[in-house]
C-alpha cells in the first residue's frame, strides 16, 4: 500500500482583500506658511520706516534738498533704468563681489584648515595674519593701485582680502575645537589627511563654515565700496560718490537702498546653501 496523500506544507496566509492604508498627505498650507509669515513680518519694519520717512519729507522738518521723498528717490531709479545706466552699476558692483567673494572664501577655507589642524603652522601665520587682519580697507587702497594699478584687478583682489579674513578667522577657531573623539573615530577607520578634513572635520564646523561666509559676504560689499570710492567710473560706489559731488541725493538714498537690497538677497542665496549643507551634514 503506497501512500499518495501530500505532505502538509506550513504556508503564510495570502490576503486579497485588505484595505490599503491611508498614505500621508501632505498640503502645500504649511509649507506655504513657513515662508509667507516670515516675509509678512518681515516687511512690516521697511515699511514703517518708509512711511516715517514720507512723513517727515513732506512735513516740511527737513528741507527738500537733504530729505528727498521716497517717491523722489523712486523716480531717480526710473531715470537711471529707462537711460541704461542703472544695469550697469548694479552689474558690475556684482560682478566684483562674487569673484573677490569666491576668492577670498576659497583661500580663506584653505589657509583655515592647515592653520586650524596644525598647532605650528598656527604658531608661524597666526600673528602676520592677526596684524593683516587689522589694516583699515582704505589703506590696501593705494598699495593695490600701485601695484595693479586703479582697474578691476585692483577691485576684485581689495574684496577678496576683505573675504578672506572672517573665513580664515572663524573656520580656523571652529577646527581648533572640533571634538577630539570624533577626530579619534574618523581615525579608526582609516580616515587622515585630506580624507580625514573633508569627511569628519569639515562637516563637524558646518554652522561655522556659514557663519564665516556670511560675515565674508558683508565684509565683501563693504570693501567693494571703498574700493569703488577711488578709481572707478562705473558701480554703486562710484554711483555713491557721483551723487554727493553733483548734489543728488535722491540718487544717494537710492544707492544706499540698491546695497542694502543687494546684500540682502546675496545673504539670501547663502541661507540656501545653508540648508543644503546642513540637510547633508548637519546633526
Amino acid at each position: 500500500m503506497s501512500l499518495s496523500s501530500p505532505l502538509s506544507v506550513l504556508e503564510r496566509p495570502v490576503v486579497t482583500d485588505v484595505a490599503a492604508s491611508p498614505a500621508p498627505v501632505e498640503t502645500s498650507t504649511p509649507r506655504r506658511r513657513r515662508w509667507v509669515r516670515p516675509v509678512l513680518l518681515g516687511a512690516v519694519l521697511p515699511l514703517a520706516l518708509i512711511a516715517l520717512w514720507q512723513l517727515i519729507a513732506t512735513s516740511g522738518l527737513v528741507a527738500s534738498y537733504r530729505l528727498p521723498t521716497p517717491l523722489g528717490v523712486w523716480a531717480a531709479g526710473v531715470d537711471l533704468y529707462e537711460r541704461g545706466v542703472l544695469y550697469q552699476h548694479v552689474a558690475i558692483s556684482t560682478q566684483r563681489v562674487l569673484l573677490g567673494f569666491v576668492i577670498g572664501s576659497v583661500v580663506g577655507l584653505a589657509l583655515a584648515s592647515v592653520v586650524g589642524l596644525s598647532a605650528r603652522v598656527s604658531e608661524f601665520f597666526a600673528p602676520t595674519l592677526g596684524a593683516l587682519r587689522a589694516v583699515p580697507s582704505l589703506a590696501w587702497v593705494p598699495l593695490l593701485g600701485l601695484y595693479l594699478g586703479y582697474n578691476e584687478d585692483s577691485k576684485v583682489a581689495l574684496i577678496a582680502i576683505g573675504a578672506f579674513f572672517p573665513v580664515y578667522t572663524t573656520v580656523a577657531s571652529a577646527l581648533r575645537h572640533v571634538d577630539a573623539h570624533l577626530v579619534e573615530l574618523g581615525r579608526s577607520y582609516g580616515y587622515s589627511g585630506p580624507a580625514l578634513l573633508g569627511l569628519v572635520q569639515l562637516p563637524a564646523v558646518v554652522p561655522a563654515v556659514i557663519s564665516s561666509l556670511r560675515l565674508a559676504l558683508a565684509q565683501a560689499w563693504l570693501f567693494l565700496v571703498a574700493g569703488e570710492l577711488l578709481g572707478a567710473s562705473l558701480g554703486l560706489g562710484f554711483l555713491l560718490v557721483d551723487s554727493q559731488q553733483n548734489g543728488r541725493i535722491d540718487r544717494l538714498f537710492l544707492t544706499i537702498i540698491l546695497l542694502g537690497v543687494l546684500g540682502k538677497l546675496t545673504d539670501t542665496a547663502v541661507g540656501v546653501l545653508e540648508r543644503f549643507l546642513l540637510k547633508r551634514w548637519g546633526s
